[in-house]
């Protein structure tokens, strides 16, 4: 049986990481030199110049990794050890717009694993895999902390809300196309390679993108003001038992009624006298 020769790995070292042009390298020198002025220790920096060399490539490159290796004074194996933690960062060419489909708890069932399906088929790439024209990256991620508006799909971390698969669709058909596309909330879409710019600490400077904000949903919101000890209209969160009125008074329930934690607390051996807790026995006895 033959393997072809990409599919072996003899366990050489790799070779030194191509260095950068000589003016990707002076521009990145002067842009590093600005995120390390923000932070007392240097090795701080570490997580922005990664944002920084990702936004030249669109990924984390080996390249991109000596950079930031050499300008902190980490070794390599220090910067790849963070580099490969956090999924924002890419170890391989992204297309241009990362598309995030959200498929943790609320998400899928609300809609979020038939859209990542849709989208994969759609596509024709499976996950962290860009389409042949290098134009979307697709992926699932786990939480968007957006649950009041799910299913979510992000574009470059930026929101787009209640989604449908027929929806998702149509916003990765305008992202290849080139048409223009609006977040549901946030700021406007840019390139990924932009994106990361900011991510590094740099000034958007598109007009109208820092004023550009979104606010949280109403279930958030409630959340909020309940935690500040704010004063809510009343409400019954729990829709009453059938034939029972909305005013009616809580009562004592009938030996038929099924009684939760939510209705009264229960006996247990420690509050009812007549049945303690005796010695667990040993099976059999």
């Amino acid at each position: 049986m033959t393997t072809s020769r990409q599919d072996v790995s003899l366990g050489m070292p790799q070779l030194p990481a191509t260095p950068y042009p000589a003016e990707v390298r002076a521009r990145l020198d002067a842009d590093a030199k600005e995120v390390l002025a923000r932070y007392p220790g240097s090795r701080s920096a570490l997580l922005p110049l990664l944002h920084l060399v990702q936004s030249e490539e669109g990924y984390v490159s080996r390249t991109g990794m000596a950079f930031c290796a050499e300008t902190l004074d980490l070794t390599t194996a220090e910067v790849t050890a963070v580099a490969t933690f956090y999924s924002m960062y890419r170890r391989r060419p992204s297309g241009d717009y990362q598309v995030g489909v959200c498929t943790n708890t609320l998400c899928a069932v609300m809609g979020g694993d038939a859209i990542f399906d849709t989208l994969k088929e759609h596509l024709g790439v499976g996950n962290n895999e860009t389409t042949e024209d290098g134009k979307v990256t697709l992926e699932h991620i786990e939480c968007n902390a957006a649950c009041d508006f799910a299913p979510v799909v992000m574009v470059n971390w930026e929101f787009f809300d209640n989604q449908t698969p027929e929806s998702a669709t149509r916003l990765v058909d305008d992202l290849i196309a080139g048409r223009t596309v609006e977040p549901t909330r946030g700021a406007p879409l840019c390139s990924y390679k932009e994106t990361a710019r900011i991510l590094a600490g740099f000034p958007d400077e598109r007009p109208g993108a820092v004023e550009a904000t979104g606010g949280a949903g109403p279930a958030s919101l409630i959340g909020l003001k309940l935690a500040k000890g704010e004063a809510l209209p009343k409400a019954r969160v729990v829709s009453p038992r059938a034939g029972q009125p909305r005013d009616a008074q809580p009562h004592d329930p009938s030996p038929s009624e099924h009684l939760s934690s939510h209705d009264a607390p229960q006996q247990t051996s420690a509050s009812d006298p007549e049945h303690p807790a005796g010695p667990a026995a040993e099976e059999g006895e």
